[in-house]
């Protein structure tokens, strides 16, 4: 009978979980966050230093691997960290804070807090490589979140096809989200402020590389940008047509399926300014899926080196809106 990946040393021991992490992000020896010398502190042990501090020989001060990263301030033991980590990561559609609070026995507020800094771990900031290339296919789609006005609470998150076909049926609180997805590759959503010729153009653009093909369905957002590619295939989704030949956008809808999944079915309910949050974790899974080699240690390591330089207060947290896009 093969053992639970959770009787780990680390997963249940803080010297152990201390020193899993220390391997990860220090791969060189220990550096100082005050000096940034490298490999020139020892370990403080005893009874009276708390596991995991080290004093760097070059400047005096003591620091642990926390500082700087994700970690940092937080009083929720390491060893539940990388449980938190390895859940998240290995649960293809998310993990309640509600889960999290029972399964760790801390409090739903520490339990949410910190879903949010390990979703701040998953994100990608600053420039990406571009999607796609020469040989490779790229699937642009939309979808909606909002609710229908005077329909019960209890009926669908999510909206798709409204505003092209039916333009007055617009939800005036919708959220709009655009999404990215290269086949047999990555993904990048967006949670946009309107779906429009500008976003599309700009996020096109920015992302994927001109000399992949790109596949979308009708919408006439995608038409002028589409010259920017090696080539443009659409499917009219209006007129029933979902695949021709290699066209198709399906890839891309299965991707919104699983986010969809994971919304209606873990989260239950997502404020929009912590949208991009979201949506940065599901693109963290997608795009570290065991289809591409990565298997849920790989990608909970993944994470981990993920979470250095990525301070999020809890203030931060609660007040800071998302940037849209």
């Amino acid at each position: 009978m093969s053992k639970s990946i959770f009787s780990a040393p680390h997963f249940n021991n803080e010297e152990a979980a201390f020193a899993f992490i220390e391997e990860r992000l220090w791969p060189d020896g220990p550096v100082c966050p005050h000096c940034g010398v490298v490999d020139r502190a020892g370990r403080l042990k005893g009874k009276s230093n708390r596991p995991g501090l080290w004093k760097c020989y070059a400047c005096r001060k003591p620091f642990t691997v926390k500082v700087g990263t994700i970690f940092e301030d937080s009083h929720i033991a390491m060893r539940d960290w990388l449980t938190a980590i390895h859940l998240l990561c290995s649960s293809k559609k998310g993990v309640s804070s509600n889960q999290l609070h029972r399964t760790l026995g801390i409090t739903l507020k520490s339990a949410w807090h910190m879903s949010h800094r390990l979703r701040e771990a998953m994100a990608i900031h600053g420039p990406q490589e571009p999607m796609g290339g020469m040989g490779k296919v790229v699937e642009a789609d939309e979808t909606y979140m909002g609710k229908r006005k005077g329909k019960p609470t209890g009926r669908s998150t999510f909206v798709t096809g409204f505003g092209w076909t039916q333009p007055a049926a617009r939800i005036p609180t919708e959220r709009k989200i655009m999404a990215l997805v290269e086949r047999g590759g990555k993904a990048r959503s967006f949670h946009v402020e309107s779906v429009n010729l500008k976003t599309a153009r700009h996020l096109l653009q920015e992302n994927v590389s001109p000399d992949s093909s790109l596949v979308t369905d009708e919408a006439a957002i995608y038409t002028r940008p589409g010259w920017m590619f090696r080539e443009h295939h659409t499917v009219n989704h209006g007129e029933e047509e979902w695949v021709r030949d290699w066209a198709h956008t399906n890839t891309v809808e299965g991707y919104f399926s699983i986010f969809k999944r994971g919304i209606k079915g873990t989260y239950q309910h997502c404020k929009e300014k912590h949208l991009h949050r979201y949506l940065a974790e599901f693109d963290f899974r997608y795009s570290n899926r065991v289809a591409l080699g990565v298997n849920d240690n790989a990608r909970a390591d993944r994470a981990l080196k993920g979470s250095v330089g990525k301070r999020l207060t809890y203030r931060t947290t609660r007040q800071q809106q998302a940037p849209h896009s």
